[in-house]
């Protein structure tokens, strides 16, 4: 029996997987043309749809780019897990790197994404340009949140805290960005993890490497 040709196959898709075709399309010819010289026409012949059914779920090429950065964005954020102080199984150390582990884990298993974010998210427009300032804003805002607290708890050391943050943001921009564009493509998560975590070790972080020990409670003699 003949193949049913694929616009039949995929003509009754969900909404939402009909979306994510021509994410995943889009994501595609972005990484392949670049997001300027990319056009709407290069996304539906990817994704294999007519140029009405793309008009259905998107305004025009920025709203499908804009898209894909929101949603790895997103990725990101939920990567990370807030640091516990009294863990007794795990050591603020260890969090530290968990987090580490978990944004770079997340970049380079998406080096495409990552790529198209840090060569081609900026210089969209000016709204998209001030969206992107808008999200790295708020990171630093975190960060800068975090590592208050953490000088109150002794793990960071003294310093001012939102400088810090830059710091600690433009180390990891410049890591994820040699991985999956200047030739550090066969390092390992785990091996930029260890480099970064060194890195702000031997700066502001005083983070301990052994769990937290519980005090033991005195028993009374009968």
């Amino acid at each position: 029996m003949a193949r049913r040709p694929q616009a039949t196959r995929t003509a009754n898709l969900p909404k939402a997987e009909r979306r994510q075709q021509i994410l995943s399309a889009a994501r595609d010819v972005f990484a392949k043309r670049g997001y300027h010289q990319a056009t709407i026409d290069d996304v539906v012949a990817q994704a294999g749809v007519a140029r009405g059914t793309f008009y259905l779920y998107f305004d025009d090429k920025r709203a499908v780019f804009s898209d894909l950065i929101d949603r790895f964005a997103a990725r990101l954020t939920m990567a990370i897990v807030s640091i516990v102080t009294d863990d007794p199984a795990r050591s603020v150390g260890a969090q530290v790197r968990q987090n580490i582990r978990a944004i770079i884990g997340t970049c380079l298993a998406d080096r495409t994404m990552t790529r198209i974010l840090f060569t081609d998210a900026v210089g969209v427009d000016s709204d998209f340009d001030r969206k992107l300032g808008t999200f790295y804003d708020t990171v630093v805002q975190l960060l800068t949140k975090s590592l208050k607290e953490g000088q109150q708890l002794g793990i960071v050391a003294d310093g001012e805290p939102r400088v810090l943050a830059y710091l600690s943001l433009g180390a990891l921009k410049e890591i994820l960005y040699q991985a999956v564009t200047l030739g550090l493509a066969e390092e390992s998560a785990d091996a930029l993890t260890e480099q970064l975590y060194a890195f702000l070790s031997s700066g502001y972080l005083r983070a301990s490497e052994a769990p937290p020990v519980r005090p033991q409670k005195r028993r009374h003699r009968p």
